[in-house]
């Protein structure tokens, strides 16, 4: 499972490295050591984390964006069935499902916890593996 330290965590999130930094000293997200000392956050946790903030967020000016824009974030649930697939992203306060095909979501890898870009464009998402 894909790891991550907290600044990469705190871009994902849509917060200031500081701000992720007290939510782990907190215990608000779990965190263990590498072997270099560098505090990580495991994917599936930051997944589960980022839902709970962006629910808290929900209620905030999401301020205005083109629709062209490129959302980073984690993949927090994935669902298969035989031909198509759901993927929702967490990014900062934003929730975006993208329905694709199951072989795209195969061919991407995607899975809860590991990092990807929804890119946005009228009514469509669509999902990059970063």
């Amino acid at each position: 499972m894909q790891s991550y330290t907290i600044g990469q965590a705190a871009r994902l999130l849509g917060v200031s490295p500081d701000t992720a930094r007290r939510w782990a000293d907190a215990g608000r997200v779990a965190t263990h050591r590498d072997e270099s000392g560098r505090r990580l956050i495991d994917g599936r946790d930051l997944a589960a984390f980022s839902v709970e903030v962006g629910q808290a967020g929900a209620d905030e000016d999401p301020g205005y964006t083109s629709a062209r824009n490129a959302f980073p974030g984690i993949v927090t649930a994935v669902k298969l069935g035989d031909v198509a697939a759901q993927v929702e992203i967490q990014a900062g306060p934003h929730r975006l499902v993208s329905l694709l095909t199951r072989e795209a979501v195969e061919e991407l890898g995607l899975e809860v916890g590991m990092q990807a870009t929804a890119r946005v464009k009228s009514t469509s998402v669509h999902i990059d593996r970063t």
